[in-house]
C-alpha cells in the first residue's frame, strides 16, 4: 500500500512548503525527516527514511550517508517517484535521463494540446476538419483548372515565385520571421485532413529544403584550406543525395491510386489456367508445406489451377511431399541463375497463360486468385498484379527492439505507400512474390530477368519499357516468415542493393526507350534508395570534423546553422510523417539506415563500376535463436563508430572548456549532432542483441470460432486467441471454467465452406477460460485442413490492413531517446563489469562508489 502522507503534509504546512490545497511532494518534504519528529515516533521515523533512502542503513550509520542523503535529496527532486503501476510492472533498466526526458516532451507536447484547445474554443470556424477540407477540395477541383492557359499560367507563376523563395539572400531576422511564419502555415494546414493539404505541406518541405541546399551550396563552403574544402563537399554531397531522394520520394508518392478488385466473369469457363510456382532451395520442409497446402486449395477451378514446386536442392524427401500431397514437381540438371533460372526452366515446362508465385514460405490466402486476377481479363496489356508482403513473425527489429504490433515494420512502407503511389505512374513492379504474371508479357523479355541479382525488378523495368502495365492490389493476400537474425536481415537487404545498384549501372530507368517520365522516376527513386551507404557514413561521422579536427565542415555561424537546419529538418519531418505515419514512425528510417549502411556501402559502391560481380544469395527462413546474445561480429562497425562519436563528445567538452568563446555555439550544435547519432548507434547495437527464439511455429493472434471436444462427449463453443501450426490458445465461453488435468487428450473441430475438420491435441495448460493445446498425431491430411482454416482463409490477414496514424513525429523521437539510451546504458554495463570484478580490491572500490549513487525510492509496499 502506498505510504500514508498525512504526517508529510502536516509537516510541509507548518514549514511553509505546501499550501492547503497542494499535494505533498516527498523531494521538498523529505528534509522534514531531519528537522520535525514524526508523532508515531522514532519508529515510524525510521521506517519512513528507509523507504526514501534505501541505500542507507538508519541504525548503523556510515561515514558516507551523508553523501548518500544529499544525493537520493537531488534525484528525487528531478525525478518523479513510480506509481503503483509501474512499480509492480516490468522493471527496466533505463538511465535515469531517459526518463527526465520522457517527462520533458510530454509536458511540451501537453502545452501544445493545450495552446491548440484555446485558439479552437476562440475561432472555431478555423478549425473545424470536415469544414476546411471541404473548402480546400472544393478550391482544388474548380472547374477553372480545367482550363490549360490557366494551368499553364500558374505553373510559370509558382516556378517564378519558387526561384525568388529559394535563391533571395535573408538575412537572420528575415530568415526567423519566414521560418515561423511557414511553419504557422504548415501547422494550420496539418490540421486539416485529405490529401490536397498532404500536397500543401509537401510543397512547404521543397521549397525550405531547396532554400536550405542552396544557402549550403552558395553561402558556406568554406575553401580557405584543404581539409575545410574537402570535409564541406563531401558533407554536401550527402545532403544534396538526401534532398534529391527526398524530392523523388514525394514525386512517388504524392498521391496513392488504391485501386480496387476487378470482379472476375460469373462464367468460370472464362477463367484462364494458373501455373503456381514455389521455388525452393534449402528451406526446411516444415517451412514449405503450409505453402504448398494453401497453394492447392485456392479457389479457382481444379482443373484449370497447376501448382508446382521448383526444388532447385532436389531433396528426395520434398519429391516424396509433392507425390504424396498430388502437385507438381520439378528439378533442373544445371542449376544456373538461382532463383531466376529455377523459374525460367519452369516456364519452359508448362504453358499456362498466368504464372502465379510464391517463396516458399509465403502462404496465400484462398482468394489471392479472384483478387487478382480480374484485371487481367479486362486489360490485355496488364502484365503484372503485385500485392504485399505480410509477415506474420517478427522480424530482427520488431523481435530485439520489442516493437511487434506497435511500430510499422521495415517494409511496410514500401508495400503500404510507395508501391501504391508508383501505381499510379503505372511503374509499379514485381518484388519476387505474391505476384501474378502474364506468360506472353513474361516470355517477351525473355523470361525472368538473369543479369542482375534483383531479378524481379529488373524483369519489371523490361515489360515497361515494351509498354506493358503494371497493377498493385494493396490487400494482403498471403503471408510469410521474416528473416529470424539481424545477419540474415543484413545479408538480403545487401543482395537487394546490389542489385539494385546493377540495374542503375546496367539498365538505368533514364536512359533508353519506353518508358515515360514518371516510370523514370520512380525507378530511379528504388535504385537511388539503396545508394544511402555512403551518405548515412557521412551524416554519422561529419560533425567529428569539427570536433576533433577543427575543420569546418558548414562555414556558418551557428545561429544561421539552426535557421537554416532546423526547418530543413522539421518541415521535411512533418511532411513525411503526414504522408508516412501510418507506415512507418518518424526518425526509424535513419534507424533501418544506420544499420544497413556500413554493409551495403561496398557492395553497391563495386556494382555500380562493375555490375557483373556478385551472385544472388538465398534468405534463410525458419531458423531458431537458442538463447539470448549479442552478435559481436555484426556490431564492429557499430561499436567503432560509437567509439568515434564518443571520442568527439569528449573533443567538445574539451572545446568548450578551453576554446574560443565565438565557438561555442558551433561546439554545442555538433555535439547534438554527435549526441543523436550516438543514439542511432546505440538502437543499432540494440538490435544486435539477438533474443532468444525457439518456437518453430510462430503464433498469429486471431478470433476464430472452432469447438472443443473433451474426452467425456461434451462440447464447448469457443474462440481461437492464437493458432500456429503446432497449436492453438483457445478461450472459453464467459464463465466456463473447466478442470482438466495436463496432457488430457482432447479435439478441436473448426469448419470451412460447410464441412468440419477434427484435429487431435493434448492440453499443454489450462487457467480460468483459457486453454492452450498442442496438436499431435497430425496426417499430412489434418495439417492441410489445419492450413485451409487458419493461413489460407481468405479473411485471414484483412486486419493488417487497419493501420493507426503516428500522430505526432514526437513519438518516433521518443523511441530514438529510449531505446538507443537503454542499449548504451546495457552496454556501458557489459562493459564496466569486467573492471568490477577484476581484484577483490578494486570490487570491493566499486561496490561502496555505486552505494552512493541514487535508488528509486521503496514507497509502495504490498500488505503482508
Amino acid at each position: 500500500m502506498k505510504l500514508p502522507a498525512a504526517d508529510w503534509r502536516d509537516w510541509g504546512l507548518r514549514l511553509g512548503l505546501l499550501h492547503p490545497a497542494d499535494a505533498p511532494r516527498p523531494a521538498l518534504l523529505l528534509l522534514s525527516l531531519f528537522i520535525v519528529t514524526p508523532a508515531a515516533g522514532w519508529a515510524a521515523w525510521g521506517a519512513a527514511a528507509r523507504r526514501y533512502f534505501p541505500q542507507v542503513d538508519f541504525a548503523r550509520p556510515r561515514p558516507a550517508d551523508a553523501l548518500r542523503i544529499l544525493l537520493q535529496l537531488i534525484w528525487l527532486s528531478l525525478i518523479k517517484p513510480p506509481s503503483p503501476r509501474s512499480h509492480h510492472g516490468r522493471q527496466t533498466a533505463l538511465p535515469h535521463l531517459l526518463e527526465f526526458g520522457r517527462h520533458a516532451l510530454a509536458a511540451a507536447v501537453e502545452r501544445r494540446h493545450r495552446v491548440s484547445s484555446w485558439l479552437e474554443a476562440r475561432y472555431p470556424q478555423l478549425f473545424d476538419p470536415v469544414r476546411q477540407r471541404g473548402s480546400v477540395e472544393a478550391f482544388a477541383e474548380h472547374a477553372w483548372w480545367r482550363n490549360a492557359a490557366i494551368r499553364a499560367g500558374c505553373y510559370l507563376l509558382a516556378a517564378l515565385l519558387g526561384v525568388v523563395l529559394v535563391t533571395t539572400p535573408f538575412d537572420e531576422y528575415s530568415q526567423a520571421v519566414f521560418t515561423v511564419v511557414l511553419l504557422a502555415m504548415a501547422l494550420w494546414v496539418r490540421r486539416i485532413p485529405g490529401p490536397v493539404p498532404t500536397l500543401i505541406l509537401m510543397v512547404f518541405s521543397i521549397a525550405v529544403s531547396t532554400r536550405y541546399i542552396w544557402w549550403r551550396t552558395t553561402s558556406t563552403i568554406n575553401d580557405d584550406s584543404w581539409p575545410n574544402l574537402i570535409a564541406g563537399v563531401i558533407l554536401l554531397g550527402a545532403e544534396v543525395y538526401a534532398w534529391l531522394v527526398l524530392l523523388l520520394g514525394f514525386f512517388q508518392s504524392s498521391w496513392m491510386l488504391e485501386r480496387k478488385v476487378v470482379p472476375l466473369p460469373a462464367d468460370t469457363s472464362l477463367w484462364p489456367v494458373v501455373d503456381v510456382f514455389i521455388p525452393i532451395y534449402s528451406e526446411p520442409l516444415r517451412v514449405l508445406k503450409p505453402t504448398v497446402f494453401a497453394a492447392a486449395s485456392i479457389d479457382w477451378p481444379a482443373d484449370k489451377l497447376r501448382v508446382h514446386i521448383l526444388d532447385d536442392g532436389t531433396r528426395d524427401e520434398i519429391r516424396e511431399f509433392a507425390a504424396q500431397i498430388g502437385v507438381g514437381y520439378i528439378v533442373r540438371s544445371e542449376h544456373k541463375h538461382a532463383k531466376a533460372g529455377n523459374i525460367n526452366h519452369a516456364l519452359g515446362l508448362t504453358d499456362g497463360s498466368f504464372v502465379a508465385i510464391f517463396d516458399c514460405d509465403h502462404i496465400p490466402a484462398r482468394s489471392f486468385l479472384q483478387t487478382t486476377m480480374g484485371g487481367f481479363l479486362k486489360d490485355e496489356k496488364l502484365s503484372l498484379v503485385q500485392t504485399p508482403h505480410h509477415f506474420f513473425s517478427a522480424d530482427p527489429f520488431e523481435r530485439n527492439l520489442d516493437t511487434r504490433d506497435r511500430v510499422p515494420n521495415e517494409g511496410e512502407l514500401f508495400y503500404g505507400r510507395v508501391q501504391d503511389g508508383n501505381d499510379l505512374w503505372n511503374a509499379s513492379f514485381f518484388c519476387g512474390s505474391c505476384a501474378v504474371l502474364r506468360r506472353e508479357a513474361l516470355m517477351s523479355v525473355g523470361g525472368i530477368a538473369v543479369e542482375t541479382v534483383t531479378e524481379d525488378a529488373h524483369t519489371s523495368l523490361k515489360m515497361h519499357r515494351r509498354g506493358y502495365r503494371s497493377a498493385y492490389i494493396n490487400l494482403v493476400q498471403a503471408a510469410g516468415l521474416a528473416t529470424e537474425s539481424l545477419s540474415a536481415h543484413v545479408g538480403q537487404r545487401i543482395r537487394w542493393a546490389r542489385g539494385m545498384a546493377q540495374i542503375f549501372r546496367s539498365d538505368n530507368p533514364m536512359l533508353g526507350k519506353g518508358l515515360t517520365l514518371g516510370q523514370r522516376f520512380c525507378y530511379l527513386n528504388a535504385m537511388m534508395h539503396f545508394l544511402y551507404g555512403i551518405p548515412r557514413l557521412v551524416f554519422l561521422t561529419a560533425p567529428l570534423a569539427f570536433l576533433l579536427f577543427h575543420a569546418y565542415t558548414i562555414y556558418a555561424p551557428a545561429l544561421g546553422l539552426v535557421l537554416y537546419v532546423v526547418p530543413h529538418m522539421v518541415f521535411s519531418v512533418m511532411s513525411n510523417s503526414r504522408m508516412h505515419g501510418a507506415f512507418r514512425r518518424s526518425f526509424w528510417g535513419e534507424v533501418y539506415e544506420t544499420v544497413l549502411a556500413w554493409y551495403i556501402t561496398l557492395p553497391t559502391t563495386v556494382a555500380l563500376f562493375f555490375p557483373g560481380l556478385g551472385k544472388f544469395n538465398v534468405t534463410a527462413k525458419g531458423g531458431l535463436v537458442e538463447q539470448d546474445h549479442v552478435d559481436w561480429n555484426i556490431t564492429k562497425p557499430y561499436l567503432f563508430l560509437l567509439g568515434l562519436n564518443l571520442l568527439g563528445v569528449g573533443f567538445g567538452v574539451y572545446r568548450i572548456w578551453t576554446g574560443p568563446s565565438d565557438e561555442i555555439g558551433t561546439v554545442v550544435v555538433n555535439l547534438f549532432w554527435v549526441g543523436y547519432n550516438t543514439l542511432l548507434l546505440g538502437v543499432a547495437l540494440g538490435v544486435a542483441r539477438e533474443l532468444r527464439q525457439v518456437r518453430v511455429s510462430h503464433r498469429v493472434q486471431s478470433r476464430l470460432p472452432v469447438s472443443l471436444h473433451l474426452p467425456d462427449g461434451r462440447v464447448y463453443p469457443c474462440h481461437t486467441i492464437d493458432y500456429s501450426e503446432g497449436g492453438m490458445a483457445l478461450e472459453l465461453p464467459e464463465g466456463l471454467k473447466l478442470r482438466l488435468k495436463q496432457n488430457t487428450l482432447l479435439t478441436v473441430s473448426m469448419r470451412r465452406s460447410g464441412r468440419s475438420h477434427a484435429l487431435s491435441c493434448r492440453l499443454v495448460f489450462s487457467k480460468g477460460g483459457r486453454l492452450s493445446v498442442r496438436f499431435v498425431g497430425m496426417t499430412l491430411d489434418d495439417e492441410m485442413a489445419l492450413v485451409q482454416c487458419t493461413f489460407g482463409r481468405a479473411d485471414a490477414w484483412l486486419k493488417t490492413d487497419e493501420r493507426r496514424h503516428e500522430g505526432s513525429p514526437l513519438g518516433g523521437a521518443w523511441d530514438i531517446w529510449r531505446m538507443g539510451g537503454r542499449s548504451l546504458w546495457q552496454l556501458a554495463l557489459q562493459a564496466a563489469s569486467p573492471l568490477m570484478v577484476r581484484s577483490s580490491r578494486w570490487a570491493g572500490f566499486w561496490n561502496w562508489l555505486g552505494s552512493l549513487l541514487p535508488r528509486q525510492p521503496h514507497i509502495y509496499r504490498d500488505n503482508k
